[in-house]
């Protein structure tokens, strides 16, 4: 579900409610997907890369890194809201490791609806989980073009 996702239109701003839910996002959480995230992001802590390294320093597994939770949390709310929208915050909590084979499932509501000029403010909660429980939860704000 969600790999990848197709282009779609941005949401309409004057549809949206408060508690509407967005449609949860699956990410297939494999090794290359860990290792490609922190290459990306340009940390090269070995936890990030090498199962042994994690391991001496006492995780089962090498695990995805804070930028890579960032940045797929940004792509659960604009694959929801469109091309047109930006994230102008992002505010995250990191909770239980991801490790490989773990995949994990974004959800998410809206929680306020208000305009500001010439552009639509949602905002939203969002949180995902995996095989061990929270792994991120936050709060994000979205701008949407009024139409």
């Amino acid at each position: 579900m969600n790999e990848p996702t197709a282009p779609r239109a941005t949401i309409d701003w004057h549809t949206v409610r408060v508690g509407d839910a967005i449609p949860p996002m699956v990410l297939i959480m494999s090794p290359t997907r860990i290792v490609a995230g922190a290459i990306a992001s340009r940390d090269f802590m070995p936890v990030h890369h090498d199962r042994a390294y994690a391991n001496q320093q006492g995780a089962p597994n090498m695990f995805m890194n804070i930028l890579s939770d960032t940045a797929y949390c940004s792509r659960f709310l604009t694959d929801w809201a469109g091309p047109d929208a930006m994230v102008k915050r992002l505010a995250i909590r990191l909770g239980v490791p991801a490790f490989p084979n773990h995949d994990i499932t974004y959800t998410g509501k809206v929680t306020a609806v208000e305009r500001d000029g010439d552009e639509g403010i949602v905002e939203v909660e969002l949180q995902a989980l995996n095989d061990l429980g929270e792994h991120v939860s936050g709060t994000a704000t979205i701008t949407l073009p009024l139409r």
